[in-house]
């Protein structure tokens, strides 16, 4: 964006006071996710040495989750030095979560020459293509220790919502070599289709959620991103569905704009229903409110640069306006309570995802095609900007056996 001075000041920051000594414990898939993704972001758009190093230091620390008996890392890491306790011995691991780190780990391998980054999350994903899945469908939860799933739920949105993603883009990144990513892919689309895609009455095409085979008629926000994966995944399905995949991309992002539309602040619900009469929209105020999310202009963009339709930026200008109108706060921008309130209150929070994501989705959303290219980028699930690895002779980190 040619904030060059904005920049120096943030790496500086970076350089002088992002200290790694802390303690206490940490999301292992939001530390990769936000800082990690943004470390190596910020290295490959600038050739900077201190984010390259940074990210490195920052990857080791997360490397002690792992350690359980499958592999399958644990969600929180600690950040105590050396201590190592199985304090989470019981709990579930979420796929959202362990299925989300495997574009990072892949370039924190690839720009330190250390092979364990790489290791750890091919190991997840061979524990993941071994294990029985229900009708081809992946449960959002699974043991760490016995390497079973926890219950029988699905979700395109929270919890399972960037293992799908990550699958695709991890066929994209390798420079389209890493096979394994692409059918994993393209078999669970077509559980997902089979078993959670639904049209309601009212015509609008929705992703369902699984609790072990009966279905909740709801879409949350975070599954709006799958209007823009399955535009993404479309040009290398096979001849025979590509049209189909651009179609449903299309009628999904439709559906999440009409949550949109059907509020009276124009920005969308957490989750909304399909129930009878009632179509896209919340059901209860535990579900009205709106925290700054990327996910219906993340799909706006990818739609955008597919199709070239002025639609998706109309519907794209529409959210700017809201944002202004709605959340703009003298000190930044704030979630807002109830999306169905012209007069909502603010939550008091601006969200980093609303800088890393919100904001950068819609920048791209009006910018030409060719700042931050599909051909030569995949976003991480934070809309961190990874390179697409179009080398032949680095293989083996990206997925060439």
């Amino acid at each position: 964006m040619e904030l060059k001075e904005e920049f120096q000041e943030a790496k500086a920051w970076v350089e002088e006071s992002f200290h790694l000594n802390v303690s206490g414990e940490a999301s292992l898939f939001e530390v990769n996710i936000r800082y990690i993704g943004g470390l190596l972001s910020a290295f490959y758009l600038t050739g900077e040495e201190v984010f390259r190093i940074k990210a490195i230091r920052l990857g080791e620390k997360l490397l002690p989750a792992f350690n359980t008996p499958t592999g399958i890392p644990k969600g929180v890491v600690s950040f105590k030095s050396g201590s190592w306790g199985w304090a989470t011995a019981g709990s579930s691991s979420i796929l959202a979560e362990f299925g989300s780190l495997h574009l990072e780990f892949l370039h924190l391998t690839e720009l330190s020459g250390n092979q364990v980054f790489a290791e750890k999350v091919r190991n997840i994903r061979k524990v993941l293509r071994k294990i029985e899945k229900p009708f081809g469908l992946y449960p959002n939860f699974l043991s760490p220790v016995s390497g079973n799933w926890v219950q029988h739920h699905v979700s395109v949105g929270g919890l399972g919502d960037s293992f799908y993603e990550y699958l695709i883009k991890s066929w994209l990144m390798s420079g389209k070599t890493d096979m394994e990513a692409k059918n994993m892919y393209y078999e669970a689309l077509e559980a997902i289709e089979t078993y959670l895609l639904n049209v309601s009455p009212g015509g609008l095409t929705y992703i369902a959620e699984w609790r072990g085979g009966i279905l909740d008629h709801k879409m949350g926000h975070l599954a709006c991103f799958s209007g823009g994966m399955i535009a993404l995944g479309a040009e290398d399905a096979k001849e025979e569905k590509r049209a189909h995949y651009r179609e449903l991309a299309a009628q999904i992002t439709k559906t999440c704009h009409e949550s949109y539309a059907r509020s009276d602040t124009k920005l969308g619900p957490e989750a909304f229903w399909f129930n009878s009469g009632r179509e896209a929209i919340a059901t209860q105020l535990s579900e009205s409110y709106y925290i700054l999310r990327p996910e219906v202009v993340e799909s706006y963009m990818y739609l955008w640069r597919q199709t070239h339709n002025p639609i998706y930026r109309e519907w794209g200008w529409e959210v700017v306006l809201a944002l202004e109108k709605y959340c703009r706060t003298e000190a930044g921008f704030s979630g807002i309570q109830d999306v169905y309130s012209s007069t909502p209150s603010h939550d008091n929070k601006q969200q980093s995802f609303f800088l890393a994501e919100t904001l950068k989705y819609l920048y791209l959303l009006f910018s030409e095609d060719d700042l931050l290219s599909l051909e030569d980028w995949v976003f991480n699930t934070e809309a961190h900007p990874l390179p697409v690895n179009h080398s032949d002779s680095s293989g083996r980190a990206w997925g060439r056996h």
